[in-house]
Formats: C-alpha cells, sequence, structure tokens
C-alpha cells in the first residue's frame, strides 16, 4: 500500500471511528478543529517527502481551512503562493504533491499564484478577497507569506467600507436564491445558515483587523451575550452539518429528506409526542431564525457605528418615545422596554406609521435583552393587553404582528406561540414551519385588502372588506395551528386556547365564540370543497348546518383561502379557488333560502336540459338526434353536468361517425382545470387505463364522474391539470393526451403501462394504507376514502383493484397532500347496490396488499 492509500484508509477510519462515537454532545469544536490538525500535519509530512520545501513556494490554507475548520468531507483550499514563474523541476515536484492529495481521498480546491497575482485577483473578487483574509501559513517560505499577510490587510486593498457593501450585496443575493424555513434546508447558504454567521465575522475583521469572533467583544462590536449566542447557534449548525458528512459520506450540506431520519438518530434524539426528526427540525429553525436576527442587528450596528461617512437618516419625530429613522423606528430612552408596556407601544407604533419598515439596531439590543428579562409572558400585563388590542384593531396591525413575530415579541406575549416555533411537520404538504405558516397566512389576511390582489383573490377581496369586525378574523388566524405538537386534535385544543384568551381580552361572548368555532372548523371548508361531491345538494345541505350563518361562512371563506395560500407555494390553484367559490355561493343560496325547503332536483334537471338544448339548435344541432341521444342518458348525468358541459358533450358525441373512443379535452376551464370527457361503449378497466395514461403523462387528476348510460356506453368525466397546477392548454400536448387514449382504449383488454420510478424526495416516506367506509346518504352507493402514499400509478392501481373486486366507481375526488394521497370515491355494486360489509372487507383486503 502506497503512502497515499495509507493516508486514506486512515482518513476513512478516521470517519468510521467518529460515525460510530458522534452525537449531540459530541465537542464539535474540537472535532472540526482535530480534522484540520490533522490534515495540517499530513500535508506537512508530504511537503517535506515530495522536496517542495526547496522551492520558493508558500504553501497556504485558505477559506474555511485557513479558518481551522475542517468538517468530514469538507474541501481542503489551498493556495501555492510564489514568488515568481516555477522552474520545470518546482512544477513536477507540485504536480505529483497534488496528485498525492487527491489520491488520499481529500477533495481539494487550489491555485497557483505569485503574490502580484494573488493581489490582482483578490482585487477582484470578493469571494478570493475572504478567503485570504482567512489565511494561514502550512509550509514554506515565512517571508514571501509575510509579505502577502501585509498587503492584504492594507486599507486600498479592500477598504472596510467597500468590503462591507460587496459582503451585504453577495448575501442579499444569496438570500434571495433559498428561503430560510425550506423543507431541504441548506445548512450554508439559507438565511440564518453558517454564511450569516460568517459575514458577521467577515466584516467586522476587515475593519479591526480581527483573527475571530472572540476578538469582537474586545473591540466592543459584540455583547459577550451575543457571542456565546453566536457560537452556541454556529456549534448547532456545525454538529448538523457534520453529521450530514458523516452519513453522506460527501461534502453534503443540504437537509435532505432521505437523510433527515439518519441525521436526528446519529444526533441522539428520539422519538416522542413528537417525532425525532422533527424535534431536531424544530432546533434548527429555531437557530436559523436567532442567527438572522443576530446578523440583521450586527451588520446595521457595523454600518452605522463604524462607516462614518455613510449618510445621515431622516428623523422624524413620532412621540416622546419614539422616533423615525429613515424606515427604521428607534427608542428615544435607554431603559424605554423596562416596563413591558413599552415593548408593546414600540409595535403600535409600527402599526400607526407606515413608513416604518424595521427597528434601529440599538434599540433592537435594548429590546433584544428586555424580551430575555421578562419572567411571565406579557399577555398577563393588564398594559399590555389593551395595547395588544390597539394593535388588532389597527388597519395596519397585521404589519406591526409581523415584526413582532419576526423578534420573538409574539411568543413573549402568547405562551402557546412559543411552542410552535420551528414546529415543522416530516411531510412533503406542509412547506414552513407552523409559526411561519401562520405569519404567511396573516400576511394572506392582509393581502386580501390590496386592490392589486382582486384579480388573484375576486371574492377574498370583497368579503374581508364586509367582515364586521376584521381583528376576529386576525385572531382566528394567529389561534388555528397554535394546538400542533401537543397530540390530539389540533383545531380543537386551539378552540378551547382562542377562547380563553378573549375572555382574557375582554371580548365578548359573541365575539369569543366566533373566534373558537373559526378556529375549531378551519379545516371543514377546504375538506368538503376538495373531498366531497359539492353538486350533490345533500352535501352543500350538511355543510350550511355547521356554518348557520353567513356572517360565519364569510370569515371562514377569508380564512380557509388564507389558510390553504399559506401551506406551501404550490397548494393554492384556479381549480380549488373555482371549488371554494362554489362551495360559498352554493351554501349561500341554501342559507338564503333556508334549510326546510329542499332542492327541486328535476327541475334542475329540466332547468340544465333546457339551456343546453337552446345553445345546441342554435349551434345546428337537430332536435330530433339530440333527443334521441339523451332518452339514453340517466337524470343524474343532467344533475351532475352544467349546461355548458352537455352540450360540449351532445355536439360531439352526435359529430362523432367512428367506432373508436370519443375523447374530448376542453379549450376552456372547468372551475379553474381542464375537462377530458370519454364517450364509447363501457370495457374493463377503462378508468384504470386513463389514469395509467395520465399519470405516465405526469398529469394531475383532482375529480372523476364515471357515468353510464342506459345502453352501457361510459360518459366518463374528469378534471386534469399540469404539476405546477395550471389547466392543461398547450395544444401539442392535448393532442398527444388524446392520441394516446384513443390508442390504448381501442383495445378490449388494455395493458396498462409501465408506472414511473418513486422520486428521491418521496423514498423516505412510509404512508400506510387506510380504507373506510363513511356513512352516505345517496342511495344504493357507498363512500369509500383511501390513504397512501402518493405513487406513481396508484390511481390506475386503484382502478384495477376495483374491477377485479367487481366494485363499479361513480365518482371520485382526487387529493393529493404532499406524499399522501386523500382520496374518495363513490361506489356501488354490479348490480346498483351499496356494498354490504363483506364486500367491504373484500376491497379494503385487496386494495391493502395492492398498494
Amino acid at each position: 500500500m502506497n503512502s497515499a492509500q495509507t493516508a486514506k484508509s486512515v482518513l476513512i477510519d478516521l470517519n468510521s471511528t467518529l460515525l460510530d462515537s458522534f452525537n449531540s454532545q459530541s465537542d464539535i469544536r474540537a472535532i472540526v478543529s482535530e480534522r484540520c490538525q490533522h490534515v495540517d500535519a499530513l500535508l506537512q509530512k508530504e511537503w517535506v517527502f515530495h522536496g517542495l520545501q526547496q522551492f520558493a513556494i508558500a504553501l497556504v490554507a485558505v477559506g474555511g481551512y485557513g479558518r481551522g475548520e475542517l468538517h468530514p468531507q469538507s474541501d481542503v483550499d489551498l493556495l501555492f503562493l510564489t514568488d515568481g514563474e516555477l522552474t520545470a523541476q518546482a512544477e513536477q515536484a507540485l504536480g505529483k504533491f497534488i496528485t498525492f492529495i487527491w489520491d488520499a481521498g481529500l477533495e481539494v480546491g487550489h491555485s497557483v499564484r505569485s503574490i502580484d497575482e494573488t493581489m490582482a485577483q483578490g482585487r477582484s473578487d470578493i469571494t478570493v478577497a475572504t478567503n485570504l483574509l482567512e489565511s494561514r501559513l502550512l509550509c514554506g517560505p515565512q517571508a514571501l507569506y509575510s509579505t502577502l499577510y501585509y498587503n492584504i490587510r492594507q486599507d486600498e486593498f479592500w477598504p472596510s467600507s467597500d468590503f462591507y457593501v460587496a459582503k451585504r450585496d453577495e448575501q442579499i443575493t444569496r438570500h434571495a436564491r433559498a428561503n430560510a424555513f425550506d423543507l431541504e434546508p441548506n445548512l450554508k447558504s439559507c438565511p440564518g445558515g453558517l454564511r450569516d454567521i460568517q459575514t458577521i465575522a467577515w466584516v467586522a475583521m476587515r475593519h479591526f483587523n480581527a483573527n475571530k469572533l472572540e476578538d469582537l467583544v474586545v473591540y466592543d462590536f459584540l455583547e459577550p451575550h451575543e457571542l456565546d449566542e453566536l457560537l452556541e447557534c454556529q456549534d448547532f449548525l456545525w454538529q448538523l452539518r457534520c453529521s450530514l458528512h458523516l452519513i453522506s459520506g460527501r461534502d453534503e450540506n443540504r437537509l435532505l429528506f432521505d437523510l433527515q431520519r439518519q441525521v436526528a438518530d446519529l444526533m441522539g434524539y428520539e422519538d416522542q409526542t413528537q417525532l425525532a426528526v422533527e424535534q431536531m427540525m424544530k432546533r434548527y429553525y429555531r437557530t436559523v431564525r436567532r442567527v438572522m436576527e443576530l446578523n440583521q442587528m450586527l451588520l446595521q450596528l457595523f454600518k452605522r457605528a463604524t462607516l462614518g461617512h455613510i449618510k445621515a437618516l431622516e428623523v422624524v419625530p413620532i412621540d416622546e418615545q419614539f422616533q423615525r429613522c429613515g424606515k427604521f423606528i428607534e427608542s428615544l430612552q435607554p431603559a424605554l422596554f423596562d416596563s413591558p408596556e413599552n415593548i408593546l407601544k414600540l409595535f403600535l407604533c409600527v402599526a400607526k406609521n407606515s413608513n416604518v419598515k424595521a427597528i434601529y439596531a440599538v434599540t433592537l439590543r435594548s429590546l433584544r435583552q428586555a424580551r430575555r428579562a421578562q419572567t411571565q409572558a406579557l399577555m398577563f400585563n393588564e398594559q399590555c393587553r389593551k395595547i395588544f388590542m390597539e394593535i388588532l384593531r389597527h388597519p395596519r396591525g397585521i404589519v406591526a404582528l409581523s415584526l413582532m413575530h419576526k423578534h420573538g415579541i409574539l411568543s413573549a406575549y402568547l405562551p402557546a406561540w412559543r411552542n410552535i416555533e420551528g414546529q415543522m411537520q416530516f411531510d412533503l404538504f406542509h412547506a414552513y414551519t407552523v409559526d411561519e405558516h401562520t405569519h404567511r397566512l396573516l400576511l394572506n389576511i392582509e393581502r386580501f385588502s390590496q386592490p392589486e390582489q382582486k384579480e388573484e383573490f375576486p371574492l377574498g377581496s370583497v368579503l374581508i372588506n364586509q367582515l364586521p369586525k376584521k381583528g376576529l378574523l386576525v385572531l382566528a388566524a394567529i389561534f388555528h395551528d397554535i394546538g400542533k405538537g401537543r397530540g390530539g386534535d389540533h383545531s380543537k385544543l386551539g378552540a378551547v386556547d382562542a377562547l380563553e384568551f378573549c375572555k382574557l381580552h375582554g371580548l365578548n361572548d359573541h365575539d369569543g365564540r366566533l373566534v373558537s368555532w373559526l378556529v375549531e372548523h378551519h379545516l371543514v371548508m377546504s375538506v368538503t370543497a376538495q373531498r366531497r361531491d359539492i353538486s350533490d345538494p345533500d352535501v352543500i345541505g350538511d355543510f350550511a348546518a355547521k356554518v348557520r350563518d353567513a356572517v360565519h361562512l364569510s370569515y371562514l371563506y377569508c380564512l380557509t383561502v388564507a389558510d390553504i395560500c399559506a401551506t406551501n407555494e404550490k397548494t393554492w390553484n384556479s381549480w380549488k379557488g373555482s371549488l371554494l367559490r362554489d362551495l360559498y355561493f352554493g351554501t349561500q343560496r341554501v342559507l338564503a333560502r333556508g334549510k326546510e325547503k329542499p332542492v327541486d332536483i328535476r327541475g334542475r334537471v329540466r332547468e340544465h336540459q333546457a339551456k343546453a338544448k337552446k345553445e345546441l339548435l342554435r349551434r345546428g344541432i337537430k332536435e330530433k338526434d339530440l333527443d334521441l341521444l339523451w332518452q339514453r342518458f340517466k337524470a343524474d348525468y343532467f344533475l351532475r353536468h352544467q349546461p355548458n358541459q352537455i352540450a360540449w358533450h351532445a355536439e360531439a358525441i352526435i359529430k362523432h361517425k367512428h367506432d373508436e373512443t370519443l375523447v374530448l379535452i376542453s379549450k376552456h376551464t372547468t372551475r379553474g382545470g381542464t375537462e377530458l370527457f370519454i364517450y364509447g361503449k363501457d370495457k374493463p378497466k377503462l378508468f384504470a387505463t386513463v389514469m395509467a395514461i395520465l399519470d405516465n403523462k405526469n398529469i394531475n387528476v383532482h375529480d372523476a364522474t364515471i357515468m353510464n348510460s342506459k345502453d352501457n356506453y361510459a360518459l366518463d368525466s374528469f378534471v386534469i391539470l399540469e404539476q405546477d397546477g395550471m389547466p392543461v392548454s398547450q395544444l401539442s400536448r392535448i393532442q398527444g393526451i388524446k392520441k394516446t387514449l384513443i390508442k390504448a382504449l381501442s383495445s378490449d383488454t388494455p395493458k396498462l403501462p409501465k408506472f414511473r420510478n418513486l422520486s428521491r424526495k418521496m423514498k423516505p416516506f412510509k404512508v400506510a394504507t387506510q380504507v373506510s367506509f363513511p356513512p352516505t346518504r345517496r342511495h344504493g352507493t357507498s363512500m369509500m376514502e383511501l390513504i397512501a402514499l402518493d405513487a406513481p400509478g396508484l390511481l390506475a392501481r386503484i382502478g384495477e383493484v376495483l374491477f377485479r373486486c367487481e366494485v363499479r366507481l361513480l365518482a371520485a375526488k382526487i387529493t393529493t397532500i404532499g406524499e399522501r394521497a386523500e382520496d374518495f370515491f363513490l361506489l356501488q355494486t354490479t348490480d346498483g347496490e351499496q356494498l354490504n360489509e363483506t364486500q367491504q372487507k373484500k376491497l379494503r383486503i385487496a386494495l391493502t396488499s395492492a398498494l
């Protein structure tokens, strides 16, 4: 075994030993330092072995390695500093040395430059300049490195003001590419990550010529407790990064779903009320929020306190306690926040002054100290309660609440809020922590009032201004998910908390009950719209009974839309918007008519037929042909389709002269989606075949209405969307889907195509298949609810099982919640009857086995 292989073996053994012993109690600073020292010793030994000490070359560690930090799979960044052009002999020796490093298994980033070349590169590239500031000599002439060290610390190399601006702009660009609360965050580059800690150090070190974070306390740039907080945050992020490197075996800085559970296990977390991975991620999200606040405060302090030439901010008095400096609010009294009510007064001023966007750094430092000094929640202070209610009732109250959340004052006020800070759910549906989701929900409520949002939220923009008290909606939003992470039904837990809060804050019984009701029922409208057949009068009637009156309905609609939009960026689409609007207006009609007046089913059928016929006759369709066609259709068809759909279907069927199956794809959206209509002789596995084709085309199915004519022709209608939630509209896309479906359905026994593989993101998730049969009031039918992993080909497999079990599918509502499919199916036996217990059991076993 040669020396490179030996070195590689030693490094592998070091990682293996570390993997066996690593946990959250490990001394992470010692680990990264010792690994760095090991690599130092290896390189210094091989430098001599390769005879490089005889040449005028300095081996310089730069970047993270230059700081003396080296994680198990981190790059080793090196600068080979020369005093001029290298001789052929020196180049040969250097080449062999670099080959050795690679063969030893180290990932190397290296450059060979003279001092002049290094200085020129550093002046033109802020990243190179930053790496040089953290450099240290490993081997070679001290004088050569000392010359470089002296030159890079001269003001003309990178004046501290220019350096600050460059690093600030670099951070702004980096933050724009990632969200602090990503489900798979990058520990280095996400807001609040390691780069934000390093940026604080870099700009201050450049100004003070300091060597490490600890030196900044000496220069009065950092308070000792702030240094402790930064180092505590850094240690935790380092532990996560070290774990990632050990588990993945590569320089991986992203907390990927398929690694998160393993990292949590290695860190020593165990499943309790919350999963181990959720506990770990909760601490991560809380940590990055702390880093973000410190980063904002310290960079602003550095800008204002040390860069004296910065233009003075406009100062505008607010009252005797506060003033506005530019976009910042500043306190005028050093000990102002010793009185807790003044903390709330700060945010009331934010609500009242639209030009205030942030808190001045010196004031933020005082606010942070006051926040830590609180011995009880601010809501138990009577004066604080009065001011909080003023904020809540103010038109810009949500702006103030948003800033309160950002700086930890909402959790200082409301103890239950602290419990959901950083609380994540290990799934693909909830893109944000519970607190961040709720924060975004509040911002969505604020958006409803903005004129530019009328196009996206036409109904919400109207209703938000008609609510008797907008503040009650805001309170319901704050409490809607506050019970998560405790175990039990979070809606019921939150409803209890909300009612107690309302009583403590002096709200009357009616308002308190309304807020509590909204919290308890905040999911009812979305569940009804997306998972029930809202063309069924009984479904609308049941929902209307729960809502009780138009005021509750309007509040619930606004809360529901804001909630869905805040779950993740891909959740809201025109399909869901259309469903919720239809449910809103359908319920409004029931409430206005009164529940004692049932819907006239026959009247609705006749109305739909009459409107469709009028349009078809206008288009030149003969009434005789139309009557012959409609005689074959059951009344349910006309009840469950709108007149424009009925006319579209009928015209196409009458003009269709071929034996092959008719496949129609709408040019215009239906409830925000694209309608796919299939007409032809019914055949085995028709539903399964259609689902398999659409799945392979990467099309999402959201709604299915499966019907047969009296002479056993399929009249199947589906609402389909692209993966991004948009309707299927591209002509070539539509033609491709139609062609593939017609070909597949031309066979009497179509063969299902091969399904796509499960994606990387889906692999870590296990969803147990659950099949249940909720009661239904629709005669001769059974309702089936199915929960399963949303794997490729799921609906096709379900269709095949239904065929094997001799069960007919009448309708389906397809809902994907991250990695989970939560689908509802309306079924009946081939004899047109409800499934009995034996048939239900058989179907449940077959589905569980197949999925």
